[in-house]
């Protein structure tokens, strides 16, 4: 079974400053809800270590393996509960130009024999992570880019 959760934001930044932000896994401890801590390099093939902390739930690390590096555009990885085929996740960040800023577009495709059982707690639970996270990106990267045009 396959099941996909989709949430977007537009942020009043450039997408090359929201993929600063993105991509700078060392910081996200700072200003992330969700993906509480991230290590690793950001390079297709890479294996990252991230701690995840859902708005409900307990926290839980997870080892994707990095599949797409498109900068200013695309990060996504590949993570799986245990064996393949279990229960997988197909995490995408897609950043879109917009005319006054950039649309960021957070979602994950699910799939795996335990997708039937989790649904209602991914719905629910997991998309408000996203929306959590997608807030918080938001948040720091108009602020950084509000500190760089401000007058002296």
């Amino acid at each position: 079974m396959k099941h996909c959760l989709r949430t977007e934001a537009h942020i009043e930044a450039s997408p090359d400053a929201v993929w600063k932000i993105l991509t700078d896994l060392e910081r996200y401890p700072e200003w992330n809800p969700f993906v509480v801590s991230s290590r690793g390099t950001v390079a297709v093939g890479r294996t990252l270590t991230n701690r995840l902390r859902p708005t409900a739930g307990r926290t839980r690390t997870f080892t994707p393996t990095v599949t797409v590096v498109d900068p200013p555009r695309t990060f996504e990885w590949l993570g799986h509960l245990g064996v393949r085929g279990i229960f997988d996740g197909r995490h995408r960040f897609e950043l879109t130009a917009t005319p006054t800023g950039t649309r960021l577009t957070q979602l994950e495709q699910f799939s795996g024999l335990l997708v039937r059982f989790m649904r209602r707690s991914l719905d629910r639970d997991t998309a408000s992570s996203f929306d959590a996270m997608n807030n918080a990106l938001k948040a720091r990267a108009e602020n950084v880019t509000a500190a760089h045009v401000s007058p002296g």
